[in-house]
């Protein structure tokens, strides 16, 4: 996944807010979000290739999502980022999963990423590459990419254009995104799945043999709510996910 939006304690009813694109090769088969038992029950869709995820939610309402993280040099990783996704949905809350995070990463080398796990208390973001930065983000809406995250990006040289093309959709599309007075949770989740197939802000991705492959809506809170589209949002309705925990 490429891009990574949130809001976190903005909204009483909803706590956590999500809505975001993942990006990857055309190829690579997935299988969409349902109810998995792993080492606790999560919705979750599934990259069977390696049998890890990028996106879900735990049944004690934890979310942990990842995006690649660009570098200036890459990192040849022992194991699927999409696995310590995987490993980090068996904590019962949100820092918990972040100390599941660090402890793999003190043992064992994954290529860059960026990783958010939320739950109503706490959202943390762990940024992953040759230096490990872990912090606690501050209630707000939030915008995670592939050069970072809220106006904080590290651009490889080797990919400067796109890098700060990059960098300057998702403060577009953080900007968009600001909380509307008197916003209700279901009319933000509708604009930022909007954005999401919108073009004019770059996030929905189309070049040959890569693409936005999906989208996922999720709505944390007294409901749980996760809504997919099996294809780019520009193009891919929505659909309500039947499994819950």
């Amino acid at each position: 996944m490429c891009t990574l939006t949130f809001a976190w304690q903005v909204f009483e009813d909803a706590p956590l807010l999500v809505a975001a694109n993942r990006d990857e090769v055309l190829d690579r088969p997935s299988a969409p979000p349902q109810r998995r038992d792993w080492e606790v029950p999560v919705v979750a869709p599934e990259d069977t290739r390696a049998g890890g995820t990028w996106l879900g939610y735990n049944e004690h309402g934890v979310v942990v999502a990842i995006t690649n993280r660009w570098l200036d040099a890459d990192i040849e990783g022992e194991r699927s980022r999409g696995l310590l996704v995987r490993d980090a949905l068996g904590a019962e809350s949100a820092e918990a999963a972040v100390r599941t995070v660090e402890r793999e990463l003190d043992e064992r080398t994954y290529d860059g990423f960026n990783l958010v796990a939320a739950d109503p208390a706490a959202a943390v973001l762990v940024e992953s590459g040759h230096k490990r930065r872990v912090r606690a983000l501050s209630p707000g809406v939030h915008v995670v990419v592939n050069v970072g995250a809220d106006g904080a990006y590290a651009v490889p040289g080797h990919r400067q254009d796109t890098g700060e093309q990059q960098a300057k959709n998702a403060d577009a599309v953080r900007r968009t995104l600001r909380p509307e007075p008197g916003e209700q949770p279901g009319n933000w989740l509708d604009r930022a799945a909007a954005v999401l197939g919108d073009h004019e802000y770059g996030v929905c991705v189309h070049s040959d043999g890569f693409g936005t492959k999906s989208a996922s809506l999720l709505w944390l809170g007294d409901e749980r709510r996760y809504e997919f589209a099996d294809g780019p949002p520009c193009e891919t309705e929505f659909e309500r996910v039947a499994d819950e925990v």
